[in-house]
């Protein structure tokens, strides 16, 4: 079943497997720099059949860090062709995930300090939000989007979309996960606005929907165009399965091809419990009533696990990140089970794969 070719659109991959994205913290003035190129390079050669490039900004405010890639300008474009050009030449299918961070921006480098917000010495900048709540009392209090706010960010996801087609990518994905703006759009925990994006689940999935409506606009026909959701907040008034369900369902109206299942992030601590496969569930849910391409990731680490998933039918494809990093090969071998690394040389943008 891996190895089993899959159409998604226009879009024909080889394998089932996904490069998932992996945020490096190493751009300079927003554009990918040698560390990209070596990186992304490398990854390209590992058997898989799309390799995603990590979530990119559409605005500098949108920023998690200051060292994130952006995707805002025609210097932004031709970087990110340039880069492109090189990792085509592995014939692998390349895809780009946007987002904006929302009130998760402004934060320190996570291997300086995981989970810190920056302060004015250290160049923080305003985020913003649904609404005016932090993500706990060490962070600032985002500023909430008024209806200009919200147009802007709108526009600028399409920008973003417009200049990634642009670049030559095969796949677009919008993060609406892991705690950044459009997963906070989404959560109850996040947002508690009472005009028409706040309130109800409708209410709250209307921006999101608004801007996946946008984007399919002008997203090439013939390209893949995904999203990447949250099957569950794991806390007490967060987003449900059932809520996530609804919301791929909708999705699917707007033209999305596939959604990639993901969960946690809208708090900095959340009750999860870490182990092979532990987002599976969700993303067999979302399979189970929506028709859909279905995308589950989450510490899947074996060539066993990948064909269980696939042959039961609780997925389409899978993303894999971490053991790509701490073996790279192992795609290419006929043994399945992970070894154990030593962490010895580890360069900083890999610490938290192993």
């Amino acid at each position: 079943m891996i190895l089993k070719q899959i159409k998604i659109n226009k879009i024909i991959l080889n394998n089932r497997v996904i490069v998932g994205p992996m945020c490096q913290y190493s751009a300079i003035n927003g554009k990918p720099s040698k560390w990209h190129y070596k990186h992304l390079s490398s990854l390209a050669k590992l058997g898989a059949s799309l390799l995603m490039i990590e979530s990119t900004a559409v605005n500098k405010s949108g920023k998690i860090t200051k060292k994130d890639l952006e995707l805002n300008n025609n210097l932004h474009l031709k970087a990110f062709a340039k880069l492109l050009k090189k990792i085509k030449k592995n014939n692998i299918k390349v895809g780009i995930q946007i987002s904006h961070s929302g009130r998760k921006g402004s934060s320190e480098i996570p291997w300086i300090k995981s989970n810190k917000a920056l302060d004015k010495k250290e160049g923080s900048w305003t985020t913003f939000a649904p609404s005016a709540i932090q993500r706990d009392k060490n962070w600032p209090v985002p500023k909430e989007l008024n209806q200009k706010d919200l147009k802007k960010i709108k526009n600028d996801f399409k920008k973003s979309a417009r200049l990634a087609s642009k670049a030559g990518f095969d796949c677009l994905e919008i993060h609406m996960a892991h705690g950044y703006l459009l997963h906070q759009f989404f959560s109850q925990i996040s947002n508690n606005r009472n005009d028409k994006y706040g309130g109800n689940l409708k209410n709250r999935s209307r921006y999101l929907l608004e801007i996946s409506k946008e984007i399919r606009k002008i997203w090439p026909k013939n390209k893949m165009l995904g999203a990447r959701i949250t099957g569950s907040d794991n806390l007490k008034n967060g987003i449900k399965i059932k809520d996530a369900i609804f919301l791929c369902k909708e999705l699917k109206k707007t033209g999305i091809d596939y959604v990639a299942i993901s969960s946690g992030g809208i708090l900095p601590k959340t009750n999860i419990k870490f182990f092979p496969g532990y987002q599976v569930s969700l993303a067999s849910k979302i399979k189970k009533y929506v028709n859909i391409n279905v995308v589950t990731l989450g510490m899947i680490n074996s060539k066993n696990l990948i064909e269980k998933i696939l042959r039961k039918k609780m997925a389409d494809m899978v993303a894999v990140s971490r053991r790509f990093i701490n073996e790279p090969k192992w795609l290419l071998k006929n043994n399945s089970k992970p070894k154990k690394i030593k962490k010895t040389s580890i360069p900083k943008q890999y610490l938290r794969c192993f």
